[in-house]
C-alpha cells in the first residue's frame, strides 16, 4: 500500500473553541508521528466557524515544534490571498526552524466566500488567473541564485518542496508544466479526479524538484469498531457538508443517530457526490475501500481526512486506518 498522510482542518466543534482545536491538532499530530504517518498538512480557510486553521503558517510551526519526524505543511496556502514574497519568508522561516520537514502546498481558490476573499486580497485588481505567475515568482524566491530584485531572507536557497493543489484540470496542467507534485482534492470534489490524474501524468515535464509524476489524493476515512458506529460518527461531516453547501457553515456538529435516513433525496444526492472518495466503517470495511481506491487511481500517496466530532474517536479512526494500511503492505 501507498504512504498515508493526514489533512487536518483543525475543526472547531460545537461547544468548543479554537484553543481546544489547536490542542487537539497537536495531540493528533503527535500520535501520527509515533504511528509513522508521512505528512501532516493544515489547510487555509477564512471566515469559517468550524475551521481554526486560518493562520496556517503559525499553526504549522506549532505542530512542527511538537513533533519529531513527520513532515508538516500546508494543504494548502491559498496563494491569491498573499504576496509570494511573504509566503517565501514564512516558509523559509519554517524550513530554517524545522529543516527537512516542511512542505508547501499551493491552492488557487481563496479558501472562503467572496466577501471574505475581497477582505483578504493583497491587490483587489488581481484574480486567480495570476496564480501560475505567482507560483513561478514564489519558486524564484527559493532559488539558489537570485532571480528577483528582492531577496527572501530566510528563503533563498532553501529546498522547500512545493506542491500544486487542485480539484479541476487547471491544477493538473500547471503541476505537470512546472514538474511539481500534485495533490487532488478528491475528498470533497471527486468529479474530475480520474481525468485530472491522467492529464497530469501524460503532460508531466521533469524538473529539478521531481523527475517523474507524483500524485497524492484526498480520501475521507471514518473508521470505528463497527460499521454502525462509523456511520454514526460520519453524520457530523455529513451535516457539515450540507450546512456548507446550503450557505450556512457552522461549527462541526455532534453526530446524530440515523441522520442519513432523516434527510431528503436532494441532500442524499449531494452527500453521495461529495463523499465518493470515502471509507466509512469497521477495519474490514476500511481495508476493502482503501485497496479499491488505491487500485482504481494508482495514487502514489493518500492524504486521509477524518472529520469526527469526538477528538478521541478521531484519533482512534486514524489509528485504525494506519493499522489497516500496515496490514495491507
Amino acid at each position: 500500500m501507498v504512504p498515508l498522510s493526514i489533512l487536518d482542518l483543525s475543526p472547531i466543534t460545537e461547544g468548543s473553541d479554537a484553543a481546544e482545536s489547536f490542542r487537539n491538532s497537536l495531540d493528533l499530530a503527535q500520535h501520527a508521528d509515533r504511528w509513522g504517518y508521512h505528512r501532516y498538512w493544515l489547510a487555509e480557510h477564512h471566515g469559517m466557524p468550524g475551521i481554526a486553521s486560518a493562520a496556517t503558517s503559525i499553526l504549522i510551526g506549532h505542530v512542527a515544534g511538537g513533533t519529531k519526524n513527520i513532515r508538516v505543511g500546508a494543504g494548502g496556502i491559498m496563494l491569491p490571498n498573499h504576496s509570494p514574497l511573504v509566503i517565501a519568508e514564512q516558509f523559509g522561516t519554517l524550513e530554517s526552524l524545522y529543516p527537512g520537514r516542511i512542505d508547501l502546498g499551493l491552492g488557487r481558490a481563496p479558501g472562503s466566500d467572496q466577501i471574505t476573499a475581497r477582505a483578504l486580497r493583497r491587490n483587489l485588481d488581481s484574480d486567480a488567473d495570476e496564480f501560475p505567475q505567482d507560483v513561478v515568482e514564489l519558486m524564484g524566491y527559493f532559488a539558489d541564485t537570485q532571480r528577483h530584485a528582492v531577496r527572501a531572507v530566510p528563503g533563498a536557497g532553501l529546498k522547500v518542496p512545493i506542491w500544486i493543489l487542485g480539484s479541476s484540470l487547471f491544477g493538473a496542467q500547471l503541476a505537470a508544466a512546472l514538474g511539481l507534485p500534485y495533490a487532488f482534492a478528491s475528498h470533497f470534489a471527486p468529479a474530475q479526479m480520474m481525468e485530472a490524474i491522467a492529464l497530469y501524468r501524460r503532460a508531466f515535464k521533469p524538473s529539478p524538484q521531481l523527475d517523474k509524476p507524483y500524485v497524492m489524493l484526498g480520501f475521507n476515512v471514518i473508521a470505528a469498531a463497527s460499521d454502525e458506529e462509523a456511520r454514526f460518527r460520519a453524520s457530523s461531516v455529513q451535516q457539515a457538508f450540507i450546512n456548507l453547501r446550503s450557505g450556512h457553515p457552522k461549527r462541526l456538529p455532534p453526530p446524530v443517530e440515523g441522520f442519513f435516513d432523516q434527510i431528503g433525496p436532494q441532500e442524499k444526492a449531494l452527500l453521495a457526490q461529495i463523499l465518493t472518495s470515502s471509507a466509512i466503517g469497521s477495519p474490514e470495511t476500511v481495508a476493502r475501500d482503501l485497496q479499491a481506491f488505491s487500485a482504481k487511481t494508482g495514487a502514489d500517496e493518500l492524504m486521509i481526512t477524518s472529520q469526527i466530532f469526538d477528538h478521541q474517536a478521531r484519533v482512534h479512526s486514524y489509528e485504525i486506518t494506519k493499522t489497516v494500511r500496515d496490514s495491507l503492505a
